[in-house]
């Protein structure tokens, strides 16, 4: 490897979490040399969702018992077997489930669970509890399976970069407001440009900032372009949670393959007064990821599509004392698309036999969810390489 090559990725890996990431991609480029057509969109709802409140256990006398105030009425949930039903909020996520495009994963979770917000959204983005892992699983998948580094082909919509996708050599297309990614992404370049100075730059790093000055303009404007040029009859609701723009990449043919997007702000932290809020952010949620789905089959591309949804932990299994529920461990994690084979899968934890502190003791390492998308969806078929252990896999697909 030359020495331009190795300044570059140290360069980048220096600028790697900071808000300096969405400026310095490559340019956009149309490419149909992609090393796959699958592509995968990973949601995350930020807080800690109530899993037992969004896919309820209304047959399940000890679910009453452990929340007698905030349970769920079992007339009035959104029944898809004798077991389970949705919350009432996710009219559309029961009937993507009837139509089978839903599988749920019950009890994905770790050993030894943090229930601090930062450090478990940290393992889960990285796919490595415990280790000090540097760079998160999508950064690792997408730097496995595309080692040409296609321009964008890893897209974080946020408004700033997320550890998941954080890469040992791709570089993350970042943004969230397409409108305002122009003025973001230049702003953070002259930053770049003008805190060093020119004696003190080698010709490599000083080539490679006006590159990436060049390539932010490219970038900016083919974000507004896309996005500006995207039209769809489908409506995303109250929150698209960023899906619309990942639509809207999709529909105009950018090479991306790998998306990270999320519902923010800590919005299921739900410790009081859970259930009206909690049933308005499902609701959100569920019309989001439906119009979502509507829009891709209008595109034609539904078969090229999978949805992931996680919460960094669930909450805990009695409700509180302020009507709400405090941080847990183990959840449902959901796998969406038109090919796959919906259903229930893993084992749902017992609601009875309880960890010490309360809480759900989990019965599927989330990385068997994770190594399951790497080999059976993305089609990398070493997915210990990037989860540095072999996990059992689901067969989610048809």
């Amino acid at each position: 490897m030359n020495n331009h090559v190795n300044t570059r990725r140290q360069f980048l890996q220096a600028c790697a979490g900071s808000a300096v990431v969405g400026a310095l991609m490559p340019s956009l480029a149309f490419s149909k040399n992609a090393p796959s057509d699958k592509i995968l969109v990973v949601i995350e709802l930020s807080g800690a969702n109530d899993g037992l409140n969004t896919l309820v256990p209304y047959s399940n006398d000890a679910y009453y018992k452990l929340r007698p105030q905030i349970g769920i009425p079992a007339h009035k949930v959104l029944r898809v077997d004798d077991q389970y039903g949705f919350n009432p909020g996710m009219v559309a996520f029961k009937n993507l489930y009837k139509e089978g495009r839903i599988a749920v994963v019950h009890g994905c979770g770790y050993a030894q669970p943090s229930l601090s917000h930062f450090t478990s959204m940290a393992y889960w983005h990285t796919g490595a509890p415990n280790t000090g892992e540097r760079y998160g699983w999508l950064g690792r998948l997408a730097d496995a399976v595309d080692p040409d580094l296609q321009a964008n082909y890893l897209v974080n919509i946020d408004e700033r970069q997320s550890l998941a996708v954080t890469a040992k050599n791709h570089m993350p297309l970042v943004y969230d407001d397409p409108d305002k990614f122009v003025r973001k992404g230049m702003h953070h370049a002259r930053e770049i440009l003008d805190i060093r100075h020119p004696a003190n730059q080698s010709s490599d790093i000083k080539n490679y900032l006006n590159l990436a000055d060049q390539h932010a303009k490219n970038a900016s404007q083919l974000i507004k372009s896309t996005w500006d040029n995207y039209k769809t009859p489908v409506d995303y609701g109250i929150n698209p949670m960023g899906l619309n723009k990942v639509a809207a990449m999709i529909s105009a043919g950018v090479n991306s393959r790998i998306f990270h997007t999320s519902y923010r702000h800590n919005a299921f932290d739900t410790h009081v007064q859970q259930v009206n809020l909690h049933q308005r952010l499902l609701m959100y949620v569920s019309d989001a990821i439906d119009a979502f789905m509507k829009d891709i089959k209008r595109m034609g591309r539904q078969n090229d599509v999978t949805v992931v949804v996680f919460s960094e932990f669930g909450r805990r299994a009695a409700e509180n004392t302020s009507m709400g529920t405090d941080h847990g461990t183990a959840n449902h994690m959901y796998v969406i698309g038109h090919t796959v084979k919906g259903g229930h899968y893993g084992k749902a934890p017992s609601l009875t036999d309880l960890d010490d502190g309360g809480n759900l003791k989990y019965t599927v390492d989330f990385r068997s969810v994770y190594a399951s998308v790497i080999e059976n969806w993305m089609g990398y078929k070493n997915s210990p390489a990037i989860l540095h252990k072999d996990f059992d896999k689901f067969a989610l697909w048809i």
